[in-house]
């Protein structure tokens, strides 16, 4: 695949930088908002204007959506530029990733790709961006990249050094503050039936509060709270997860515990982390594949290996209505491509190897994050056997009332079984409440008891 060559000169020589010297200068931090974007984007258009220059991406509502809506399509009017197929994704080929044209080939007669005109909606408030940059000159990764300091609210490191400050910044973007989200997901056989999994979850993201202080985050070591409870199918109503994800995880890892039905009590779970599989997954995902990654990096070793432009799903309003319902987008094999919108966008390519005398599913991950907003959107998973496994993709939009640009649905293929995971789907469900006020009281095993207890 193609590498840009557009990469500013302090970004080169953060390449082959050492993690330790994760801080960067004031010149470099200085060039946040002007060169680069807030949070670290090129703000300039590429070399042939495929993709526009940041121009501050949707910051407010716009006209007509009012909260609790499933959020309009800003670009109604865009129609499709061209289609990607198995017959001529050769032409295509610098701008996709392999596990990309693996489905491709799984799939010749029915998988393929609707791209639009790219457009650079990222956004995120400005006390975000305010802390983005007093973050580029004093975060640090600690505990062996294990954990960090010296950073709050926003990104910790716009202007990366390793592929372990990348992965950090998709696990720190800014997703809001107090979040209460209803989503459900599915996994369809290879006929296309499915049993629908529905899911009330809260979280509170300590790190992202706008009253947080370095102080607050060392002595509570707490990034955020989550809280998941299972509401249908019947036979699965009242399992609970409680999660405490922290800022440094050698010091403590994560937290967490469930509840079962069954014997009504809750229990500490120290396996909710890296490759135990994901809760109703069906086997289909692992437990770090969550929000396409998530908790502690200690069992691989991180390489940024650069920038590249991909096709990746953005802007996917469409796929997010609720004028569509869940027989619509789920098919057998994979999700109706005709409701997805593909743009090109730089993303950073980081590469994560199991590192020696470690365990996991996953023996290599390749990830590819949009440079706007930090946000993971395809990453190509091998097993031991270096063959591709696995492709999980995001499907993302920006919740302009926030803002914050964050995934409508997540899905997971297995190429070994010929079948996926859909997460997230919130078409027929409540639209996400970001303005919740979920005090630390919401997330006790207490608390995780009442809400299992059907």
């Amino acid at each position: 695949m193609k590498k840009l060559t557009i990469l500013s000169a302090a970004v080169m020589m953060a390449l082959s930088a050492p993690a330790a010297l994760a801080k960067v200068s004031q010149a470099d931090a200085d060039k946040l908002g002007t060169t680069l974007t807030p949070l670290g984007a090129e703000k300039a258009a590429n070399a042939d204007g495929s993709i526009p220059a940041w121009n501050g991406g949707i910051s407010k509502p716009i006209a007509g959506y009012t909260k609790g809506m499933h959020h309009p399509d800003p670009f109604p009017s865009d129609k499709t530029l061209f289609t990607i197929t198995n017959a001529n994704k050769a032409q295509y080929a610098e701008f996709l990733t392999p596990g990309q044209n693996k489905l491709f080939e799984i799939y010749p007669d029915t998988y393929k790709m609707n791209v639009y005109e790219s457009r650079r909606t990222a956004a995120v408030p400005q006390y975000v961006y305010d802390a983005t940059k007093a973050n580029a000159v004093r975060a640090e990764l600690v505990s062996d990249g294990n954990g960090i300091a010296g950073a709050t609210i926003g990104v910790p490191f716009p202007i990366p050094s390793s592929g372990l400050e990348v992965i950090w910044n998709h696990i720190l973007r800014y997703r809001g503050v107090d979040v209460e989200t209803y989503r459900s997901q599915a996994a369809p056989m290879s006929n296309g039936s499915y049993t629908l999994v529905e899911n009330a979850e809260e979280i509170r993201f300590e790190y992202s509060r706008p009253e947080v202080t370095l102080e607050k985050l060392k002595e509570s070591n707490t990034l955020f709270y989550f809280k998941q409870v299972v509401t249908q199918p019947a036979r699965l109503a009242g399992t609970a997860l409680l999660v405490k994800e922290t800022m440094d995880q050698e010091a403590l890892p994560r937290q967490a515990w469930t509840y079962n039905t069954g014997q009504r009590r809750v229990r500490k779970a120290p396996n909710v982390a890296f490759d135990t599989p994901g809760t109703v997954s069906d086997g289909l995902r692992t437990t770090d594949d969550f929000d396409m990654f998530n908790g502690s990096p200690m069992r691989y070793n991180w390489e940024l290996v650069g920038k590249k432009e991909v096709y990746i799903p953005y802007n996917d309003y469409r796929l997010h209505s609720d004028s569509l319902k869940y027989d619509q987008i789920l098919k057998p094999g994979h999700i109706n491509p005709e409701f997805v919108r593909y743009e090109k966008h730089r993303v950073w390519e980081v590469k994560a190897t199991l590192k020696e005398g470690m365990r996991h599913t996953y023996k290599t991950r390749v990830f590819y994050i949009d440079e706007d907003s930090w946000q993971v959107a395809v990453t190509d998973i091998y097993d031991n056997r270096d063959e591709l496994y696995r492709v999980g993709v995001a499907h993302l939009i920006n919740y302009y009332e926030v803002p914050a640009l964050w995934s409508t649905l997540e899905v997971f293929h297995d190429l070994q079984s010929r079948r996926y995971l859909a997460m997230g789907l919130d078409n027929e469900g409540r639209m996400y409440n970001f303005d919740a006020s979920l005090s630390e009281a919401n997330f006790t095993p207490d608390a995780l008891r009442r809400a299992g207890i059907r």
